[in-house]
């Protein structure tokens, strides 16, 4: 009698093990499925790679390394910059992003000409090595929290103004930013958009970039990302270092305050 009841038990189980096994993925299951599977062997590990040695080396009319930069932390430190960035830095006396920080640097450091390199279009040239350089920057404050400064006026100033482009309506299909991110529950193209006004929203959005983007085969910084979200919403394409832009990741990085980076990631 023992032995038919262990049976039917294991019986019971298989039958129910069977059943779940066949129950069809959510769209939002299968899309995480994917992008675990992509994540083994990320190809933003060889931009990181790439920056590391862009940092380093000796380049520019100045033959210099950018081990100098100071990105928020002090002249060289890199790790806990990213998840501070952007803020106010009294040199420049503006609130800067990790790029346009960056193109600073190359230009007082190293002699490069940061008005042509913000002209340059992405993914070539020295806005390439941008690029690289912000991914092996990112990379080393990934796992740790976003805490964005605002404690000078100007830190503040740039979160409101990011909160106004936020929601401001307009192009020809009169969208904002929160048409997309501005509420729970929202998808495109059965895929889940987090809400960026809130945290952890902004750590899924905001925490993910620079990231490598997999439908065109490059890496992606957040002034790319915000660019072709404009693009998106039939506006004119800001320019690279637009106050515009800083404003917006101000905004969302705040916003984005106790969240763990996971940047570099990989994506869509």
């Amino acid at each position: 009698m023992r032995t038919i009841q262990v049976l039917g038990a294991l019986a019971l189980g298989g039958a129910a093990a069977l059943a779940g096994a066949q129950q069809p993925k959510t769209a939002t299951q299968a899309i995480d499925e994917y992008r675990q599977m992509l994540a083994d062997g990320n190809p933003a590990d060889l931009f990181e790679a790439k920056g590391e040695e862009l940092w380093k080396q000796k380049r520019g009319p100045k033959n210099a390394s950018l081990e100098a930069c100071d990105l928020g932390k002090g002249p060289g430190v890199v790790k806990g910059a990213f998840v501070e960035l952007p803020r106010y830095f009294p040199d420049t006396g503006k609130v800067q992003d990790l790029e346009t920080r960056l193109v600073t640097c190359m230009e007082r450091l190293q002699g490069f000409n940061g008005a042509e390199i913000a002209k340059t279009p992405f993914g070539r040239g020295e806005m390439a090595n941008v690029t690289a350089l912000a991914t092996y920057v990112a990379a080393a404050s990934k796992g740790l929290p976003f805490n964005l400064p605002q404690s000078h006026a100007q830190e503040q100033t740039y979160y409101e103004a990011g909160k106004r482009l936020f929601f401001m309506r307009g192009g020809t299909h009169d969208f904002a930013c929160a048409s997309c991110h501005g509420e729970d529950g929202k998808r495109i193209r059965l895929q889940d958009l987090p809400n960026l006004t809130k945290n952890p929203g902004d750590g899924v959005g905001f925490a993910a970039w620079p990231a490598y983007r997999v439908s065109n085969g490059q890496m992606w910084g957040m002034q790319l990302r915000l660019n072709d979200c404009y693009r998106q919403q039939r506006f004119p394409y800001p320019e690279f270092g637009a106050d515009a832009l800083t404003a917006i990741s101000t905004y969302l990085g705040v916003n984005s305050k106790g969240a763990k980076s996971i940047a570099p990631a990989i994506k869509r």
